[in-house]
């Protein structure tokens, strides 16, 4: 080949990938749009008819957001809530019938008895048709032993689907931390501190459970061995997926089987804070699961959302979302074959959105119009939309 004809070739190349990249560019630019904004710490978001929004507080309000971005009274009938740290008003979902039977789950940090300890609870309660407070409402799940800790309460709810048909199957998923100076809880099957519990809707246990009759285990526990799980929901076939956060770097995201164990704190990529392994410093170990990917150093993972919709056109359809609170972004995560069945791919890509805000992203929810809402978590927290183009 001749030295024209081989820069021409390199030059084209070049502008293949100049526009490649651009087009790359293009297909990630959101606009942010603000949908409301003076909220408290906001942590757990749901959608209502009518385009209305219902945001969960950290120190212990729900409120209801009007589609034009007003704030409504806080919604009264809350149980009492501990409120200090990380602890208060967590994680809420509406139900699938919620159109008719108006039932709403939230977890929240749940007081002992005379104030003597605290830990992460499930209550379900039906919004009143004036939506200005709670009826009917019963604590359906309370997390085992209460200790006396402001951390690591975990708290995400996902209902769940029947695995094959899609369809919602009457039972609750629900996240656990292992409150920090219980960690080493999380290797066994005798407490609730870092497991994935699994109940029905109204508290009970199904009988199809991993430790179902397993003498010296709770009957509730799906998964164990994690640490703090901040962020969940269901894959676009109906699996479960859920990150947690690592200590000093070793955020994982984890598909959890029933009865499995995920290391914690056996195994981690992360270290001790100000450095120095945990535990003898191992990756890996029989019997326990590897994450399907993990973050060094640490972003601070919360709120956790597939993207099923072709609002922002087809790269996007089938990514998963992520909120960073370390560095203030929402990641797009991008994986091979997404809707494969069971899920056999990998990340390939991840692509940061919304740096620009400079906030912590708390929660990240698909809504019904089938775009992206995220919470930034601060004492003026936002509700933001984003829209498709730059």
């Amino acid at each position: 080949m001749s030295n024209s004809k081989a820069l021409s070739t390199k030059f084209a190349l070049v502008l293949i990938a100049v526009f490649a990249v651009a087009l790359s560019a293009q297909a990630q630019a959101v606009r942010p749009e603000i949908v409301a904004s003076g909220l408290q710490n906001p942590w757990g978001l749901a959608f209502l008819p009518g385009g209305r929004f219902l945001v969960t507080e950290r120190p212990g309000r729900l409120r209801v957001v009007a589609a034009d971005g007003r704030l409504g009274p806080p919604v009264a009938g809350l149980p009492e809530i501990a409120a200090g740290g990380q602890g208060g008003l967590l994680d809420l979902i509406t139900d699938s019938d919620f159109a008719r039977n108006r039932t709403v789950f939230f977890c929240f940090s749940e007081p002992g008895p005379a104030g003597r300890g605290n830990s992460t609870a499930l209550a379900r309660a039906s919004l009143s048709a004036d939506e200005g407070r709670l009826e009917n409402l019963k604590i359906i799940f309370s997390q085992k032993p209460k200790v006396a800790s402001s951390a690591h309460f975990g708290c995400r709810i996902v209902e769940s689907r029947a695995a094959g048909s899609g369809a919602v199957d009457g039972k609750l998923f629900l996240t656990l931390g292992e409150r920090f100076s219980r960690k080493e809880d999380a290797q066994t099957l005798d407490n609730h501190h870092g497991k994935i519990v699994r109940i029905n809707k109204d508290g009970s246990v199904p009988q199809d459970n991993p430790f179902v009759g397993k003498a010296g285990a709770l009957p509730e526990i799906w998964s164990y061995g994690h640490r703090n799980a901040q962020g969940a929901t269901l894959a676009p076939d109906g699996t479960f997926w859920m990150h947690e956060h690592g200590p000093q770097g070793g955020d994982e995201i984890n598909l959890p089987k029933a009865g499995a164990n995920y290391g914690w704190p056996v195994i981690t990529y992360g270290e001790n804070y100000g450095g120095g392994k945990i535990g003898e410093g191992i990756t890996e170990k029989a019997g326990m699961q590897q994450p399907l990917h993990y973050w060094v150093p640490s972003i601070a993972p919360s709120g956790m959302a597939f993207l099923t919709s072709e609002r922002y056109g087809k790269a996007w359809q089938g990514n998963l979302f992520v909120g960073s609170l370390k560095f203030g972004y929402l990641d797009r995560i991008e994986l091979s074959a997404p809707f494969t069945t069971p899920f056999t791919g990998k990340v390939v890509r991840e692509s940061k959105l919304l740096a620009e805000l400079g906030e912590r992203i708390r929660d990240v929810r698909q809504g019904p119009d089938g775009l992206l809402y995220v919470l930034t978590d601060n004492s003026n927290g936002k509700l933001v939309r984003l829209l498709p183009g730059g």
